[in-house]
């Protein structure tokens, strides 16, 4: 969830004091979009699957777009960050942890997913001898208010809860992306993202995620087109709600992550001291005038001790060479003096 590159909102105050924050792993704007293309598909694919072929199964059409959410953001999270709604890039800009030049590519990428799986869903239908229509299947799980609610709830009631159901959706993600682990934060998401779901589909069939409602509207009946503006609108008027709240506690508490910089580098500092100690007690001579741990000052080892720890491997070298010849004295073969 949080491999896509980004920097929290606090950082540039971070960085006047000298703290380093280093950046996760990049794939490059095209491969992450392409990542963000492909959890939308298989998100849309599998969750329209679901409400068109498997209406009243064992598994809820929203609980299968939760479960497939918190898939795809395994599965491909590590490379763009696990957006696959433009609800949560927008969220995730307006935070400061998303890049705005990213925005557009991730937005366009989870368009053209989305709309890819409805076109798939469309073809295998088309060639049903029992399916002599697609149009009312992709309506019935259009988004859609007043008469086109399931329950007639109005203009206001769907603005409503989808702005709040956005912004929820939204800060979960937020903050399971800082605190939690990719497979925690991931399952948290896909849960809320289904609870929201379940909560929305009798007023406006359950949105949350503009390209799912504009692939569903792209083939199904002329109303959901006309309607769609509302599920652009109120996803991303609460995911930047969300996001402009985070951006202001970020910027608020910039010392947060100062002190957790130090701290790694108090501990990187304690862990190489550690190491030389422990070098020095294996066996590595202090150099000349060095006090010991002990307080003592041992001079430092000649080239002879050196030749002598070397052992029978570099018997051959130029200490022990000469060593040997002063021991055979005058006339031995291989000595200097003839």
């Amino acid at each position: 969830m949080t491999a896509e590159p980004h920097n929290p909102a606090g950082a540039s105050a971070a960085a006047a004091e000298g703290t380093t924050i280093t950046s996760l792993r990049s794939y490059g704007l095209l491969g992450r979009s392409i990542a963000e293309a492909a959890g939308s598909f298989l998100l849309v694919l599998a969750g329209l699957g679901v409400s068109f072929f498997n209406p009243s199964g064992g598994l809820s059409a929203p609980l299968a777009f939760g479960l497939v959410l918190a898939a795809a953001m395994i599965a491909f999270g590590y490379i763009s960050g696990g957006h696959f709604l433009p609800t949560i890039t927008i969220g995730s800009a307006l935070a400061g942890r998303t890049s705005w030049k990213a925005v557009l590519p991730y937005i366009a990428a989870q368009l053209v997913g989305a709309l890819f799986a409805a076109l798939i869903l469309w073809v295998s239908m088309t060639g049903h001898p029992q399916i002599p229509e697609t149009q009312p299947f992709f309506a019935a799980v259009a988004n859609g208010f007043a008469e086109n609610s399931a329950t007639q709830f109005p203009l206001a009631g769907a603005l409503l809860t989808e702005v709040i159901a956005a912004a929820l959706l939204t800060a979960v993600f937020l903050g399971a992306g800082t605190r939690l682990s990719a497979a925690s934060g991931a399952f948290a998401v896909g849960v809320t993202y289904a609870a929201l779901l379940t909560f929305l589909v009798p007023i406006t069939g359950g949105s949350i995620n503009p390209a799912r409602s504009t692939a569903v509207a792209v083939f199904a009946e002329p109303w959901a087109l006309e309607q769609l503006w509302l599920f652009w609108l109120a996803p991303l008027l609460g995911a930047a709600i969300t996001g402009l709240i985070y951006r202001s506690l970020d910027f608020a508490s910039p010392g947060a992550v100062v002190v957790i910089e130090e701290e790694f580098a108090d501990d990187d500092e304690d862990l190489a001291a550690e190491t030389a100690e422990t070098a020095t007690g294996a066996g590595t001579a202090p150099a000349a005038g060095t006090v010991t741990a002990a307080g003592s000052e041992e001079p430092a080892r000649t080239e002879a001790d050196d030749a002598d720890a070397r052992g029978f491997f570099d018997a051959d070298s130029p200490v022990a060479a000469k060593e040997e010849r002063e021991q055979d004295g005058p006339g031995t073969p291989g000595s200097s003096r003839s």
